[in-house]
């Protein structure tokens, strides 16, 4: 099977963490998945950092551990490669918060759930992100704010607004062909974008294991890894 990309079209992608799932980052609705052992209640709400920030933070230190053990995988690669074809014309929107879209040359691209090696002032006081790899062992080691407050993993929580929605939305309004990459099509608000990008007259593709949850929004399916059936998928036109 071959998708062809025509000199007009416009390719917006998104993915979830089925891609990162095949680098070897679990997933957390998977039964041996990244939240195991851990209710959402304590570890990913804005009451969760109030109570017990260190608990917080350990995890999220966890979660910078295992990030930076793992590669990009072909799936990656084949988009970024994209891109590289696509000048101007190509735009990704992940909802992970792992770098592995950047690590393998991915450049105009959003995370819309936040960003792992990123940290941000928990008073939100809006001085930008700030980079941070660290691995804390500690809630003592965890830098502060200019403005004295504590830093935060640069993550949505649940209950909190999804990042750069006007700029998400304005790109699939602009789509003719949207590409969907390991995600079941149930978190929203990404779950809607296929739904939008149709009734702008945009083509829809889904690559996954497993048909997904609006799997009647999309005009191709194709069913298998990432790695396996994304490169070579589509042919773009001069």
């Amino acid at each position: 099977m071959s998708i062809s990309i025509t000199p007009s079209d416009r390719l917006f992608v998104l993915t979830g963490a089925g891609i990162s799932a095949e680098s070897g980052l679990p997933t957390f609705r998977a039964s041996d998945g990244l939240w195991a052992g851990y209710n959402v209640e304590e570890i990913c709400t804005p009451e969760a950092l109030r109570r017990n920030p260190a608990l917080v933070w350990d995890f999220y230190s966890k979660r910078r551990s295992d990030c930076a053990k793992v590669a990009p995988n072909p799936a990656h690669i084949a988009l970024a490669e994209l891109e590289a074809q696509l000048p101007g014309r190509f735009f990704l929107c992940t909802q992970n918060v792992d770098d592995l879209h950047e690590r393998a040359g991915s450049k105009n691209l959003v995370h819309m759930h936040g960003e792992l090696a990123k940290s941000r002032c928990e008073r939100e006081c809006g001085r930008p992100p700030v980079e941070d790899h660290a691995v804390y062992a500690s809630l003592d080691q965890v830098g502060r704010c200019p403005c004295g407050g504590r830093l935060r993993p640069h993550i949505v929580f649940f209950g909190e607004i999804p990042l750069e929605m006007p700029r998400i939305e304005r790109e699939i309004a602009a789509s003719t062909l949207m590409l969907v990459v390991g995600t079941s099509g149930s978190v929203y608000p990404a779950a809607n974008f296929v739904h939008w990008a149709r009734q702008a007259g945009a083509r829809t593709v889904y690559i996954g294991p497993e048909p997904p949850f609006n799997a009647t929004a999309f005009t191709h399916i194709v069913e298998g890894k990432a790695g396996e059936v994304l490169p070579g998928l589509f042919h773009v036109e001069s």
